[in-house]
């Protein structure tokens, strides 16, 4: 119950910033091109706080947190005073009716920027994209990649770490190939491999791009030594400590630590002798197993975690810039957030990549959970993303969105006169129902994946 509030909060956070963002930017432009702007609203429905400010504005926190709006003063909306007509947003310039409209997306670009700023600014914990086991008979694997190798760059592209390689790596779904860079180990000599993908099966809802390829990442192996030991648990009431290695279990030798996990899963309840080595001495322990439920499964439970062992030299690293290098940083990163979101809207009418891969609310709401538990770095990193999706979808040619809305203006711009309203209407139409159709496979995507 804790783990959901916590999600949901998290997404109502996440939400609330990106929607105060993009709506601030209709608002901020509409003032500026001397719109009058009657309310500007985070989320629908009720009211749960307002004020109106001496321009007239209704500033509203309302009772569904799942989008907001601007409300500017429209003849086609409502009826206008005679003194008021010059301040309606219908009796604008086109030019002007492009600006305000075109400013949502691009303050939620202008605030990706910020977010990762902010994030390369403080520093992000990471380490180098260092492979672990090489999966037999792989793509990469036939590509004579070498376990324990580290990719410097894909394409064109440097990848400093796992969660820039796979954006690359996403961005050659469909094509034949894909040319990777890499240093084996204790080299300094960099290698391009290139990898034949024209039999890569990739399903990004079931598994990454690494993993599909055949990469899998370094991590450090789990020693069967206790780094913890939980108080008033199972393992401490046996005696068990940190530090304790363990050798047996019901004289049964133990090689790993997935082996003692399972073997202590399928025996809640049930005694058990522990053999283990301590400061250089074996101890024998004797005691029971705990018990906690699993989705509604009784499983062992000790209350104890391993130890893992060290990192190679010079893997991991903080991700980090200084005051004015984090800017360009940010700026590029931005922009292959944004590129990059292209290309996968075109391999998604293409059908290079399936509507099953369409994410929608339940999933952002996953990722919003995740990335505020990690920290504040991981989060600003989940709000850019967020962000600038969030931008690019707002500029399809939809009508309903604000992509639609400017390519009525841009056509009235350049025919010179406006798009008739019956055509709008049946564009709306259309637009409504492609957009409700996507977030529904989007919706039950995300219930599949549950």
């Amino acid at each position: 119950m804790l783990s959901f509030l916590w999600t949901l909060g998290s997404f109502i956070v996440a939400l609330g910033i990106l929607v105060a963002v993009h709506e601030w930017g209709h608002f901020w432009v509409a003032r500026r091109c001397g719109v009058k702007v009657q309310r500007f609203s985070i989320g629908f429905g009720k009211a749960l706080w307002s004020r109106t400010d001496n321009k007239g504005t209704e500033y509203v926190i309302a009772a569904i947190p799942l989008g907001g709006y601007v409300k500017m003063l429209d003849e086609r909306v409502d009826e206008v005073a005679e003194e008021d007509l010059p301040f309606a947003f219908n009796r604008q310039p086109v030019l002007k009716k492009i600006a305000i409209i075109a400013a949502g997306p691009l303050v939620n670009f202008i605030f990706a920027v910020f977010a990762l700023y902010l994030m390369f600014l403080i520093g992000v914990p990471t380490s180098k994209p260092m492979l672990g086991e090489v999966t037999d008979d792989s793509i990469v694997s036939l590509a004579g990649i070498e376990a324990n190798s580290i990719i410097t760059r894909v394409g064109e592209r440097e990848t400093l770490n796992w969660e820039e390689v796979n954006l690359e790596l996403m961005s050659y779904i469909g094509q034949a190939s894909i040319p990777v860079t890499w240093k084996a180990p204790d080299s300094y000599r960099e290698r391009t491999t290139v990898l034949d993908t024209s039999e890569w099966h990739f399903e990004p809802d079931t598994s990454s791009a690494i993993a599909s390829l055949g990469f899998n990442m370094y991590r450090p192996e789990i020693l069967p030594i206790l780094g913890q030991v939980l108080e008033n648990s199972a393992a401490d009431l046996l005696g068990l400590q940190v530090g304790d290695k363990i050798l047996r279990l019901d004289g049964t030798s133990m090689q790993n630590w997935v082996q003692i996990v399972g073997y202590v899963s399928q025996r809640p309840h049930q005694a058990i002798s522990v053999d283990v080595e301590r400061k250089g001495q074996e101890v024998k322990l004797t005691g029971t197993i705990g018990q906690r439920d699993v989705n509604g499964v009784k499983q062992g439970f000790m209350g104890f975690t391993p130890t893992l062992d060290k990192w190679p030299d010079d893997v991991l690293f903080n991700y980090q810039y200084g005051l004015f290098d984090s800017v360009a940083k940010a700026i590029d990163k931005t922009w292959r957030l944004m590129t990059l979101s292209v290309e996968m809207l075109g391999k998604l009418i293409s059908g290079d990549v399936s509507v099953k891969n369409l994410s929608g609310p339940i999933a952002i709401a996953q990722g919003a959970g995740m990335s505020a538990s990690s920290g504040l770095v991981y989060f600003l990193s989940f709000l850019a993303l967020i962000s600038v999706n969030l931008g690019i979808i707002n500029l399809l040619p939809l009508p309903v969105l604000d992509g639609g809305h400017l390519l009525y203006y841009f056509i009235e711009l350049f025919s010179g006169r406006p798009v008739s309203e019956s055509v709008q209407e049946i564009g709306f139409k259309i637009g409504g129902v492609i957009l409700l159709l996507l977030m529904s496979i989007a919706i039950v995507n995300d219930i599949t994946r549950l």
